[in-house]
């Protein structure tokens, strides 16, 4: 397994933002831009997690530093990488398919740069809730109620800022990675908020690529939960 990093790399900012992603090269371009738009994000820094089209490439032109993965290895080592690629004292999470709507997510960047948590969870509203049935969703929200005692709103948001210290909570591999986030960030005595925020996915759809995709993402998630009822 290979990485490198390409474009123009900045000295050590305030709040980097990043973003994981695989094969995403029709929309990453318009989620980076919609960053750097934001006034308090630094740098935009991709992790391009194995992809085979032209993410790197189409990230790059959009002002992004790039780091490169040689294989696919999942959503949570991929937040990981991104973490290990700059010293920036706040973070901020998003996924690679917002396209324009990320510029939205200065609403969760504000209250951890103000001091007022040291994680903030974005929201969006019910209408950009599940493609499929909900189950994974209600899964999610299941486990983090019964290992924590929180009731989230939408347990499965990627879009995350926090204080860099908060990310010692741990990151498990795959499409757990956002639940077991939560749980451990809670179970720390970190200060989690959920903000709402008018952001947009692309929508998997209710056919056997969706299907196949939510059914990963199930197992992800039930083994996060799995592991840390063991360690309660």
């Amino acid at each position: 397994m290979s990485s490198g990093a390409t474009g123009n790399a900045r000295a050590p900012s305030e709040l980097a933002a990043i973003v994981p992603a695989h094969n995403e090269a029709i929309r990453i371009a318009s989620t980076v831009a919609a960053l750097r738009a934001i006034p308090e994000v630094a740098e935009v820094i991709v992790i391009d997690d194995g992809s085979t089209d032209a993410t790197a490439a189409e990230a790059v032109r959009a002002g992004a530093r790039v780091v490169r993965l040689g294989r696919n290895e999942g959503k949570g080592s991929a937040m990981q990488r991104g973490i290990g690629s700059t010293r920036a004292p706040f973070l901020l999470f998003a996924d690679a398919d917002l396209e324009g709507s990320a510029s939205n997510l200065r609403a969760i960047i504000v209250p951890v740069l103000q001091g007022e948590a040291d994680v903030a969870i974005a929201a969006p509203p019910r209408s950009d809730g599940p493609s499929g049935f909900g189950l994974v969703e209600r899964l999610a929200g299941w486990g983090i109620a019964r290992l924590t005692g929180r009731r989230m709103e939408r347990p499965l948001s990627g879009q995350r800022a926090l204080r860099r210290e908060a990310a010692r909570a741990g990151f498990a591999q795959g499409f757990g990675v956002e639940t077991a986030f939560t749980i451990d960030a809670l179970r720390a005595g970190y200060r989690v908020v959920e903000v709402p925020c008018e952001i947009s996915h692309a929508r998997t759809g209710r056919d056997v690529a969706g299907f196949t995709h939510r059914a990963r993402q199930g197992v992800d998630v039930a083994r996060a939960v799995a592991d840390r009822w063991r360690r309660r």
